[in-house]
Order: structure tokens, then C-alpha cells, then sequence
């Protein structure tokens, strides 16, 4: 069977196993589930520039607990993958959250910038479970094109999270310090544990645990399989759009333009709802309209609201309404495409699900930290730094869908 043959199968479970309609957990689970870690990114977000002040470092020193954030996200979601195709969905969720909770105690508990830093690395390695193993849950009942209907409308109601979480880390610092917003991590990790108790598997055929070679073996299948790195490419590269933004965008909305940090928070909240309705859009028109179709529309859109953004800083005055405008464009197009290339990768082989959707999440968060420090060092306050950054983003997602058609 040739790699080309692997790229569409359609029967993600094994014979003998339940209908998915009986096995699918419920969707407010798994929403809940993929929300964990966003959640948990962005709620300190506007405690950045305070996170400088009270430990004395650069504001480019606190954006660090952001960027080591992803990154232990991209490592995290490479252990997930391959341990939860051997030994199920439920147990290793379990064990993740576990460390979520560990880290989000350190944190809550760091005297220093350099603590923070670790035990934020600790809560996303364990926060990331739940993302990529929401996305296999997803694959394990579904075939490709209802996949990505499914991961649309997962991807809709998980955008409650980051637009609720920036706005509740506004208030809880403002209110109580930065350290309830820890707080507020350890008791939605507590919650969820309890949740998960509750989570049926999913996993028809267990896998043998490959081992580190074993492991490095699967991920190169996949790797050699140029519809896969394509797809993984475009899921990457509209990621970075985002987290280019969301590095940059404190500084100018706080210290560029003088807002406060309840006033980004608000404004984020339009970049969640766009994200929403592209979502619903993925999850309405996917099974109708085709995967192609979709990542077509969604690129084309993301692509102009980038482009439309490095203009609008270049040449109008700085306002709040015409640096959140052209990312709300690219929000609503990056749900459209977001879950249609994912849905896309992770069917390379069904059979390592898991381990696909490891490597397309690392692939994302990886990308993601490597754009914070991009935009992080472009942005000097005036915008245009973190609207380049999201422009060649998206260019790269353009070229990535090309060679998708191509390997297609």
C-alpha cells in the first residue's frame, strides 16, 4: 500500500467494535477536555507586563512563561500520542492531568520568575493531554470528512475558553493578585479529574508500545508521507498566525496604546467569537462541502485578514478597533481551516491516531513558541512588528496547501 492510499481511509474502528454512536463521549466532555490548555495559556496573559514589574525582570523575560508554555506543550503532545494508542484514551488523560494539577500548584506557589517558568512548562505538558486526546477520541469513531465536522463544532465550543480566559485573569489579578489566577487552574484541573472519571474509551485495537525507536519509527512513517507534512504545515503555520498575535498584541494594546488590561481582554473576547463561527462553519459544511473545499476558503481568508493587517498598521492611525479587525478575518478563517487540517492529518493512518495527533499538536505549539519570540522581538509597540509576523504565517499555510493538492 502506497502512502498515497493511507491519505482517505474510512473506517477509523475495527470490526467487532461499538458504533460511534454509542462510544463517542459527549461533546461538552470533549470541548472541555481541548479547552484545558488554551484555557490555562491565556488566563495569565494580561498579567504579563505586572509579572515584570513584581519580579523585577524584562517584559520579554515574563512573555517567556508564554513561550516555555508551548513549549512543553509540543513535547508534551509527543508522549501522549504513542502511550495513549497503546494503553487507551482514558487512563493516559488521567495520568496528564495529574501532572496539570502538580504544575499548576508550583505555580501558584513560585517565588521566582525562573520557578514560574518551569511549572509552567509542568501544566502545559500535562494541560496538552486533553488536546490531543480529543482530537484521537474524535478519529477513533469517526470517518475523515465527519471528523472534521465533529472537530468543528468541538473547536466552536472550545473557543468559551480563550475568550473567557484572558477577561477572568483580568479581574482575578485586579481583585486578588496573580496568584489566584494559578489558583483558578488548580481548581478547573480538579474538576475536570473528576469529569474524566466519567469518559468511556474509545480505543478499538491497542498498540504495542514501540519504545523510543519504535516511537521515532511511527512518527517517520508519518513524516515520510508528504500529504501529512503538508497538512501538519497548514495547522502549523495558521497556529503561528495566532500566537504571533498573542505575543505581540499586550504590548501594544497595553503599553503602545495605553489600554488597560481588562480593555485587551474585552477586545480578545471578538477574536474568540470569530473563531466560534468559523468553527460552526467547519462543523455545518465539512461533510457537505468536502475537505479541500474548506481549507481552501479558510486560507484564502486567513491570507487576506494577515496581509490586510501589516496595511492597515502601516498606513492608519493606531486604534484598538484596527489591529483587533484584521485578526477577527483571519479568527473566523483559521475555524474554518483548523479543524479540516487536522482532521486531514490524523487520518493518515487511523491506526496511529494518536500518535498523528501528537505530532500534529507538537508541530503546532513548537511552531507557535518559535513565532512568540519572532513577534516578541519584531514588536516594538507600534504593530506593525506582530502583523509581518502573522503575514508570513500565513503565506507559509499557502504554500503548504499547494503541496497538499499536489501529494492529493
Amino acid at each position: 500500500m502506497s502512502p498515497r492510499d493511507l491519505v482517505q481511509p474510512d473506517l477509523p474502528h475495527p470490526p467487532g467494535t461499538l458504533p460511534p454512536a454509542r462510544r463517542v463521549p459527549q461533546t461538552w466532555l470533549l470541548t472541555l477536555l481541548m479547552g484545558l490548555g488554551p484555557f490555562s495559556m491565556q488566563i495569565i496573559i494580561p498579567s504579563l507586563p505586572l509579572l515584570a514589574v513584581l519580579f523585577a525582570v524584562p517584559y520579554a523575560t515574563a512573555q517567556m512563561t508564554l513561550t516555555i508554555y508551548l513549549i512543553g506543550i509540543a513535547v508534551g503532545q509527543l508522549i501522549y500520542g504513542p502511550l495513549s494508542d497503546r494503553f487507551g484514551r482514558r487512563p493516559v488523560l488521567l495520568a496528564g492531568i495529574g501532572i496539570y494539577l502538580l504544575g499548576s500548584l508550583a505555580a501558584l506557589l513560585a517565588p521566582t520568575i525562573g520557578w514560574l517558568m518551569v511549572a509552567r512548562a509542568a501544566q502545559a505538558a500535562g494541560g496538552c493531554a486533553g488536546m490531543v486526546l480529543s482530537r484521537a477520541i474524535i478519529r477513533d469513531v469517526f470517518p475523515r470528512d465527519q471528523a472534521a465536522s465533529k472537530l468543528g463544532f468541538v473547536m466552536m465550543g472550545m473557543t468559551v475558553a480563550p475568550m473567557l480566559a484572558p477577561l477572568l485573569g483580568a479581574e482575578l489579578t485586579s481583585a486578588f493578585g496573580w496568584r489566584s489566577v494559578m489558583l483558578a487552574c488548580v481548581l478547573f484541573g480538579v474538576a475536570l479529574a473528576l469529569l474524566v472519571l466519567r469518559l468511556p474509551e474509545t480505543l478499538g485495537t491497542p498498540q504495542p508500545l514501540p519504545g523510543l525507536g519504535g516511537m521515532a519509527r511511527a512518527y517517520w512513517q508519518l513524516a515520510e508521507m508528504r500529504a501529512f507534512r503538508c497538512y501538519v504545515a497548514i495547522t502549523a503555520c495558521t497556529t503561528g498566525v495566532f500566537f504571533a498575535f498573542m505575543a505581540g498584541a499586550p504590548r501594544v494594546i497595553m503599553e503602545g496604546m495605553g489600554h488597560t488590561p481588562r480593555a485587551y481582554a474585552i477586545a480578545f473576547m471578538t477574536i474568540s467569537i470569530a473563531f466560534g463561527a468559523g468553527s460552526f462553519l467547519a462543523g455545518r459544511f465539512s461533510a457537505r462541502l468536502g475537505l479541500m473545499r474548506m481549507l481552501h476558503l479558510g486560507l484564502a481568508g486567513s491570507t487576506a485578514g494577515a496581509l490586510l493587517g501589516v496595511v492597515v498598521q502601516a498606513v492608519l492611525p493606531s486604534s484598538l478597533l484596527l489591529f483587533f479587525l484584521p485578526m477577527a478575518i483571519v479568527a473566523l478563517a483559521n475555524g474554518v481551516s483548523q479543524p479540516n487540517a487536522v482532521a486531514a492529518a490524523v487520518s493518515a493512518r487511523p491506526q496511529l491516531a494518536g500518535t498523528a495527533s501528537g505530532l500534529v499538536g507538537a508541530a503546532q505549539m513548537g511552531w507557535g513558541a518559535v513565532m512568540t519570540l519572532v513577534a516578541g522581538a519584531l514588536e516594538l509597540g507600534s504593530g506593525i512588528g506582530t502583523a509581518a509576523t502573522m503575514a508570513g504565517c500565513a503565506i507559509g499555510a499557502q504554500l503548504a496547501l499547494r503541496g497538499a493538492r499536489r501529494a492529493a
